[in-house]
This record gives structure tokens, sequence and C-alpha cells, in this order.
């Protein structure tokens, strides 16, 4: 039989931190020049917002790791998709073009945001609430 999330289980905080961070991300985009942001901040804290959001969704896939190695892993794919960007048809051009395609794959490639994304992931590894657990029972 599986298990159920229980509410302090790290699974489920991660689930909570995933949404969290998606949804910070998104008001960062959508309001933070609005609200006399910094474009550094607007535009490499979404990035590292987005590194993070990699770092939780690996996490929730790959449970028994141990966060360094998910921090490992979401880095590649950060990095992978970064790099993607590099590759162009005109039906992924297209595709980022939309929301969506902005928002998962980027526009253009910028070696700075592999920077931010290493850092929003070092920050999502070090808060993480599996971190934490192991942490607490090793004392």
């Amino acid at each position: 039989m599986r298990k159920i999330i229980q509410a302090r289980s790290p699974q489920f905080l991660r689930l909570a931190a995933l949404f969290l961070v998606i949804v910070l991300g998104l008001v960062l985009r959508r309001f933070g020049y609005a609200a006399d942001l910094p474009f550094i901040v607007v535009k490499y804290g979404g990035s590292a917002l987005w590194g993070a959001m990699v770092y939780l969704l690996v996490a929730l896939f790959v449970v028994r790791s141990r966060p360094a190695a998910i921090a490992v892993a979401a880095l590649f794919i950060a990095i992978s998709v970064e790099l993607f960007r590099l590759y162009h048809t005109p039906w992924l051009d297209a595709f980022r073009l939309t929301t969506a395609g902005a928002l998962l794959l980027g526009r253009v490639f910028s070696l700075w945001n592999m920077l931010a994304y290493a850092i929003g992931i070092a920050a999502a590894c070090a808060f993480d609430p599996a971190r934490r657990t192991a942490t607490s029972l090793r004392r």
C-alpha cells in the first residue's frame, strides 16, 4: 500500500516549497518592474527561483537521493535547458514566443542565467526539508 504524504513530511514540505517558489517567480516576473525593483533582481532573481524550482521538482521524483546528488542533477538539467536555447527551429522559436515557452525554456542564451540557476539550486538545497530531517535524525 502506498504511503500518504503527511503534512509534516519532507515530501509535503518540498511540494509546498515548490508551489511557493513558482508563485514567487511568477509574481516577480509580472510585478517586479512595476514595483521598481532593479533589473538584476527581476531578471536573475527569477532565474534563481527557476533553478530552485528545478531542484524541488527533481527532489520530488528522486525521494531517496541525498540533497547534494539532487543538486547536481538539477544543475545538469538547468544547464541543459540553457544550452538548448542555442538550438533553433521554426516551431521551437514559435513556442518560445509564447508565455509558457518563455517561462519554461526562455528565449535568449545567457551564461549569467547559469550562475543564477546554481545560486537558486544551492539555496534550495540548503533549505531542503529532507536535509533538515536527516540532520535532526543524526543527532
